[in-house]
C-alpha cells in the first residue's frame, strides 16, 4: 500500500469534477545532477524551444485545464501561474532551467516534457493524512523562493499542520532537501487527461536512472 494517504475534498471536486492526482512515492538519494541528467534536460529545452511558441503555452491542454481550474476556484492564473506554465515560459524566454539537485531537476524535466504541474515533497516532513482542497484567506504558506504566498482560492494540499503544496509553488516546509530520502510526487491533472500513468512511469524511470530511485509506488486518485 502507498505510504501516503491522500483524498480530494468535496469542495474542490465540486469545482473540478474531473480532477485526478497522479501519485508517486520512492526512496531517493539527493545529489548534484549528473552530466547525463543535465544533457538530457538541455536537449529537452532545445526541443521545446524549436517546437513551441511562448504565446501558445497557455493553450496547451494540461496548462489550459489548470488555468481553468484556478478560475473555477477563484484564483487569477495570470498572476499565479501553474508551475508547468512558468517553467515552459522560462525555457521559451531563453533562460533555461535552474539546476538545484538531481531530484528537483528530474521533477522539472518531467514537468516540461509532460506539461503537468508537479508537486515534489519530502515525505518525511508530511504529517498525517493529506487532503487536496481550496486555500482559505489568511492561510499561511511559505513558498520556495517566493516567500509568503496568498493561497486563498488556490488548489492546495494540506496535512495536519496545514497547507504545504499547490500546482503553483511548493512550500519550504516539505521541500526536497539534501537529506531527503523519501519522495512524494503529485501530478495535478485537472481535466482527466489520458496518459497520466505514462507520465508517472516516465518519472519513475528518471528517478531510477538519476536519483537511485527504489521501492517506487504509483497510484491514481480521482472522483471515480
Amino acid at each position: 500500500m502507498p505510504g501516503i494517504e491522500i483524498a480530494i475534498l468535496p469542495e474542490l471536486l465540486e469545482k473540478c469534477p474531473r480532477l485526478q492526482i497522479g501519485c508517486l512515492s520512492a526512496g531517493v538519494a539527493v545529489e548534484p545532477s549528473s552530466p547525463g541528467l543535465i544533457r538530457e534536460t538541455e536537449q529537452a529545452c532545445d526541443h521545446i524551444s524549436r517546437s513551441l511558441e511562448i504565446d501558445a503555452v497557455s493553450s496547451l491542454p494540461h496548462v489550459r485545464s489548470t488555468r481553468e481550474a484556478y478560475k473555477a476556484t477563484g484564483k487569477k492564473p495570470g498572476r499565479y501561474r501553474p508551475s508547468a506554465e512558468a517553467l515552459l515560459r522560462r525555457v521559451l524566454s531563453g533562460k533555461g532551467l535552474y539546476y538545484i539537485n538531481n531530484v528537483v531537476d528530474v521533477i522539472n524535466l518531467c514537468s516540461i516534457t509532460t506539461q503537468y504541474s508537479i508537486g515534489g515533497y519530502d515525505a518525511d516532513h508530511i504529517r498525517g493524512k493529506v487532503t487536496m482542497g481550496i486555500g482559505r484567506g489568511g492561510e499561511p504558506y511559505e513558498a520556495i523562493a517566493r516567500g509568503p504566498l496568498n493561497i486563498a482560492g488556490l488548489p492546495v494540499l494540506r496535512d495536519k499542520l496545514g497547507a504545504f503544496g499547490s500546482p503553483t509553488s511548493d512550500s519550504v516546509r516539505t521541500m526536497v532537501r539534501n537529506d531527503t530520502s523519501y519522495l512524494f510526487l503529485a501530478f495535478f491533472n485537472f481535466a482527466g487527461h489520458e496518459r497520466l500513468e505514462e507520465a508517472l512511469q516516465q518519472a519513475a524511470g528518471l528517478l531510477a536512472t538519476h536519483c537511485r530511485g527504489k521501492n517506487t509506488e504509483i497510484w491514481l486518485l480521482s472522483n471515480s
